[in-house]
């Protein structure tokens, strides 16, 4: 049986771990090439390469701080020169905290944020696209939060509700260059992040105001990311899947 992703190459940003380690691992098993980023732990990015190519994948990791224009021009000349084009960009490299309330925004939380969920996913979208002169599939990872809106974390919430705005503008100016433009909007997911920040607190919370009855894992959300790289999704542009187990 051929696989969906057979032949094809794919950069999924922040993925040496959690969601982006998630998606790397599948779309591997799916046949894709993979250029796995990572921003600090060479360790964990290495660890994921592991895990694909021990099952026949492959795969490389280049670090690259995406919020940095240098950084990623750095990602894109070792795509390049590993793999020759990309047809597969999965923008998931993004923060979630410090948490801030209104009184408490500073323009050093502004940026921290901003500039990795925001400008960092339109430079590397700028730079991808050199690299995609035959088409291809772009997946911008948001959250649920960019419409659920939860108080006490609006820089957060605002940057992912510009990711959604990013999208779908982006799928409407690239179509005319085979280019699909589509996002997941995850609800809250047990990540080695998430462990090691407050939403840890409330993850039985939320799970008890989730329908299906828990909170989400990497693995739910990777499929879906395989879905939109692959040609089944190829009538597909400017779309959001929310996958929150039912907590919009």
């Amino acid at each position: 049986m051929s696989k969906k992703l057979e032949g094809k190459i794919a950069l999924v940003t922040g993925a040496s771990k959690g969601i982006g380690g998630a998606i790397a691992r599948h779309l591997a098993a799916e046949g894709a090439s993979v250029v796995v980023n990572y921003a600090s732990s060479k360790t964990d990015g290495d660890r994921v390469v592991a895990e694909i190519t021990s099952k026949g994948g492959k795969a490389i990791a280049v670090q690259g701080d995406v919020s940095k224009k240098a950084d990623i021009d750095r990602l894109m000349s070792e795509t390049k020169k590993a793999y020759g084009r990309l047809d597969i960009l999965v923008n998931n490299a993004g923060v979630y905290t410090p948490f801030a309330p209104l009184g408490q925004i500073t323009e050093e939380i502004f940026h921290h944020i901003y500039n990795l969920n925001v400008l960092g996913l339109i430079l590397t979208t700028q730079e991808a696209l050199k690299l995609m002169p035959d088409g291809g599939s772009i997946i911008n990872v948001s959250s649920v939060v960019s419409t659920l809106s939860p108080p006490g974390n609006s820089i957060y919430n605002s940057s992912k509700s510009a990711v959604d705005g990013l999208t779908r503008t982006f799928a409407r100016e690239l179509a005319p260059k085979k280019i699909r433009v589509n996002s997941v909007n995850p609800g809250l997911i047990d990540t080695e992040g998430v462990q090691n920040s407050p939403l840890n607190a409330r993850k039985d919370q939320i799970a008890a105001e989730t329908p299906l009855g828990r909170v989400g894992v990497p693995n739910d959300i990777a499929p879906a990311v395989v879905f939109l790289a692959s040609d089944e999704s190829s009538w597909m542009t400017g779309e959001t899947f929310y996958i929150t187990g039912g907590r919009r």
